[in-house]
């Protein structure tokens, strides 16, 4: 009796090691991503096929929404515990630490990781001295030019200042090329606020001083000024008050725009002669400068990958970070994002097609300006949007729209 007692027992705890054995087989993560710009959702999908062969005990649930969705979508899904990694822009790490969204990951983070990521891709996930991720996406926005069009209009070189921009521009259009020379992404929507960042960088402006709003004077406003100023000269593209940065490269790569201001991605797809009809001949330089004040200017639109709080597995979380984020992964997906680590710049496997554009991202990179850093960056940046848009329309005076964000921006 006893030992059917025993074997009954030993049984029990064989079943309770194979069924434990079957649950660690099955850990299962949910990582919510962006569907457009950067790395492409079919890119996304076979980095994480590659992941889950090299650790076939993890298995990554992939999400993709529109950039305008993935803020609110990871606030609201903590508290059903919705996802465990998720993808954040560089302005959010304020407010995420603030209200306990992400994970302080600065103990996981490696010498080598230290050593080995360009400098500047830190202040993407860092806030208040703290870690909370990966850099994943290192971006900033270039100018693209259309060297035909250049040449068409005896152009000998892309514009280093945005006062030559306009007069370049003026150049095309006075000789009938194009009707409207530039594109940009306008919309009410962040897209707006990085374009603006851009200027006010070259202007000389700042966002905050000592932790009030400052935008509304000297560079801020002049960069609010030139864009006023660009969509009222006939320069601009008059849609570009409703375009997004996917709605920019379309009217680009069909030929409809000399200069568009864009993402390093636009670079690679523009180029792809099977959707676009300028391959071969686009040019990209430094988003440029204003005479006296600076020589290029640039928006930190870089983004990072982060554990959230809310999640049951932070361990394999951070294993499927790390892996994404890696320097062979980053190597291998370098036609679209341009990687994070400082060596990568060297390697032939990384430069080889692309070496215009990583001329001008060691320019750019080095420059790159960052949207405020608070935690009522969202209340500031609809604030920002709307006197954008408000300007744009005419509706007011930039120094008024710029006077009523300010006080409209809770801070």
């Amino acid at each position: 009796m006893l030992k059917s007692v025993n074997k009954l027992l030993l049984g029990a705890a064989l079943l309770s090691i194979a069924f434990s054995t079957h649950a660690s087989a099955e850990t299962k993560i949910n990582a919510l991503f962006m569907a457009q710009a950067a790395y492409s959702e079919a890119d996304v999908r076979a980095m994480t096929e590659a992941f889950t062969k090299a650790n076939p005990d993890i298995t990554v649930n992939l999400e993709f929404v529109p950039y305008e969705g993935l803020h609110d979508k990871t606030v609201l899904a903590q508290g059903s515990g919705g996802y465990d990694v998720v993808l954040f822009d560089v302005i959010w790490p304020a407010e995420y630490a603030s209200n306990n969204v992400l994970v302080d990951v600065s103990g996981r983070i490696t010498d080598d990781m230290k050593k080995g990521v360009l400098p500047g891709a830190w202040t993407t996930v860092q806030y208040d001295g703290k870690s909370y991720g990966m850099p994943w996406i290192l971006d900033t926005k270039y100018l693209f030019y259309n060297k035909e069009i250049l040449e068409k209009a005896g152009i000998k070189a892309p514009p280093k200042t945005w006062a030559e921009l306009n007069a370049q521009a003026k150049i095309i259009q006075d000789k009938g090329l194009l009707k409207t020379p530039i594109a940009w992404s306008w919309s009410q929507a962040e897209a707006a606020i990085c374009d603006y960042t851009t200027l006010v960088s070259a202007f000389g402006g700042d966002f905050l001083k000592d932790g009030k709003p400052d935008f509304q004077n000297g560079g801020g406003l002049e960069a609010l000024k030139y864009m006023v100023d660009s969509y009222k000269s006939g320069l601009t593209n008059p849609n570009s008050k409703e375009f997004l940065e996917e709605d920019v490269r379309k009217v680009f790569q069909n030929g409809d725009a000399a200069f568009a201001l864009n993402w390093t991605y636009m670079y690679n797809m523009a180029n792809n002669p099977k959707d676009s009809k300028v391959a071969g001949k686009i040019g990209v330089v430094p988003a440029p400068g204003v005479e006296g004040k600076s020589t290029v200017s640039a928006v930190n639109g870089s983004m990072g990958l982060g554990v959230t709080t809310a999640s049951q597995h932070p361990d394999e979380a951070w294993k499927y970070i790390t892996f994404m984020t890696s320097q062979a992964t980053q190597n291998a997906y370098a036609k679209l994002s341009l990687p994070i680590w400082t060596s990568s710049y060297d390697d032939p496997a990384v430069t080889k097609g692309q070496e215009e554009l990583v001329g001008a991202a060691k320019q750019s990179l080095a420059a790159m300006y960052a949207r405020p850093t608070t935690p009522k960056y969202q209340e500031l940046s609809t604030a920002l949007q709307q006197a954008i848009q408000e300007s744009l329309l005419g509706s007011t005076t930039p120094e008024d729209a710029l006077k009523s964000a300010a006080d409209n921006s809770g801070l």
